[in-house]
């Protein structure tokens, strides 16, 4: 039986969600961002027009396009959004998989045995902007890549479906920057090699590409030739992500107690990143040498920044920490999860710090979380918990 496998990605969707909350903001050139010297989080098509794209500095976006209007940005507004789409869908859809704040995909296989995958998807779509008035694109085809990259193509408002025997024609002529998760690195090394399409790059020997580019050689070769067997993951949310850590002897070395909590920051918010994910709760627990346990917790604006949780542990920390005994344990939770990255986070940070975080966790990524670390949290060993 031949996959069905749909990809439905929400049209501009931070710039759609404040155009509901204010419909001045229709039709304009608009910026999601955050100061001089942030960078563009999302913008809005009249403003692509521009040049425009995401991940851009504000400075050089108000460069290109000066009548654009920019908006600081609500995660919070966007994760509620995102949560009424993930309900709309999950109420109808056999196997959903959450692949980020604003993007599904859907196993409709065998579904047009009852009525055909196109036109329920078509209504799914249209349900969606009843609903909830968010606007959003499918792809429809035999896998994931296959249906990204239509969604891509498709947008705005687009419904696009790609049969089996029609995916090579379709993927043939679009250029390898179409391909999910081929980086500029990898751009750059196969342009120079004069390998600009995916139907040239689909012709190379997949060995080739292997050395070339190492593990990831043959993936990107199955990418090419529209060959995909991931399957949908059905959709969870993860709760919490919490790390803990028990003293061997009982100590009241409080800036070596305050040495570890930056550490145990530094873990768990570049695990968050790693996996995209954004928190909006953090708890911090002690536990005294009498085994008395207490804990305090802070509702904050969603991010996966170091900077910003260490300040926040550390206040909750001095307002825990109240009676000048030993302690046994320290502990801290991340809980009040979305899915997000770091880079839709900077509605206050600059270019730079985005730069910083992303060059430690690439290094972190590539040599281990040690590699390099924050002086403060060096030292620490924790045992973590997941939940």
């Amino acid at each position: 039986m031949e996959r069905a496998v749909v990809h439905m990605d929400l049209d501009t969707f931070f710039v759609s969600c404040e155009r509901l909350t204010n419909s001045s903001l229709n039709g304009i050139p608009l910026i999601i961002g955050g100061g001089d010297r942030g960078v563009v989080a999302s913008c809005s098509y009249e403003a692509r027009l521009f040049g425009v794209r995401s991940a851009m500095p504000i400075k050089m976006a108000m460069r290109l396009c000066p009548q654009a209007k920019i908006v600081k940005g609500d995660m919070e507004l966007y994760s509620n959004l995102s949560r009424k789409v993930t309900s709309v869908i999950e109420e109808v859809a056999p196997v959903m998989e959450k692949a980020s704040i604003d993007e599904f995909y859907l196993d409709v296989t065998g579904m047009d045995k009852f009525h055909g995958t196109y036109k329920w998807t078509t209504e799914l779509a249209q349900s969606v902007l009843k609903e909830t008035g968010l606007p959003i694109s499918f792809g429809l085809s035999v896998n994931k890549t296959v249906s990204k990259i239509a969604t891509g193509e498709g947008k705005p408002n687009g419904k696009i479906h790609i049969l089996e025997s029609n995916v090579k024609p379709f993927l043939n002529p679009l250029s390898i920057r179409k391909i999910p998760m081929l980086g500029d690195v990898t751009f750059t090394l196969l342009s120079r090699i004069g390998v600009r399409t995916i139907h040239t790059l689909s012709e190379m020997p997949p060995e080739v590409l292997q050395q070339m580019i190492g593990k990831n050689g043959i993936d990107l070769w199955k990418k090419a030739n529209g060959i995909d067997n991931r399957p949908i993951e059905p959709y969870t949310e993860r709760k919490s992500i919490s790390t803990e850590n028990t003293f061997t002897q009982d100590t009241i070395d409080i800036l070596k107690v305050k040495s570890m909590l930056n550490g145990m920051v530094e873990k768990l918010a570049f695990q968050l990143r790693n996996e995209q994910w954004l928190t909006s709760t953090v708890v911090v627990k002690i536990r005294y040498s009498n085994f008395d346990t207490e804990t305090k917790q802070r509702k904050i604006a969603y991010t996966s920044a170091d900077h910003i949780l260490t300040k926040i542990v550390q206040e909750l920390f001095d307002l825990l920490y109240q009676r000048r005994m030993r302690l046994r344990l320290i502990g801290i939770q991340f809980s009040g999860l979305v899915r997000g990255t770091y880079q839709i986070d900077l509605f206050e940070d600059t270019i730079e710090m985005m730069s910083l975080y992303q060059a430690m966790d690439n290094m972190k990524k590539r040599f281990g979380f040690d590699a390099v670390m924050r002086c403060a949290g060096a030292t620490l060993k924790t045992k973590k918990d997941v939940s």
